[in-house]
């Protein structure tokens, strides 16, 4: 009785991450629209946020702690996105 009750509940992982790769693709193609100025202010922002979220961290007081993930990947995409910008 119990395979039964296991088959049923199992879902198909591929699905999943089709979805969760379309919405990274999505936000890599943001980064590419928006300027070099709208990008640096973006940046920046991200940053303020990310220190602010490593000091509620440090403090116990983080309440969203897969926020901080999400934050540092998008930095990265812009850091990354400035690196293929002609100058």
């Amino acid at each position: 009785m119990a395979k039964t009750a296991k088959a049923k509940t199992e879902k198909k992982p591929g699905k999943a991450k089709k979805a969760t790769l379309a919405k990274i693709a999505s936000k890599a193609d943001d980064f590419r629209a928006k300027s070099a100025d709208e990008l640096t202010s973006e940046l920046t922002g991200l940053k303020k946020e990310q220190f602010n979220l490593r000091f509620q961290l440090a403090n116990g007081q983080a309440e969203n702690t897969g926020r901080i993930r999400v934050v540092r990947r998008n930095i990265a995409r812009i850091e990354n996105n400035a690196g293929r910008r002609p100058k």
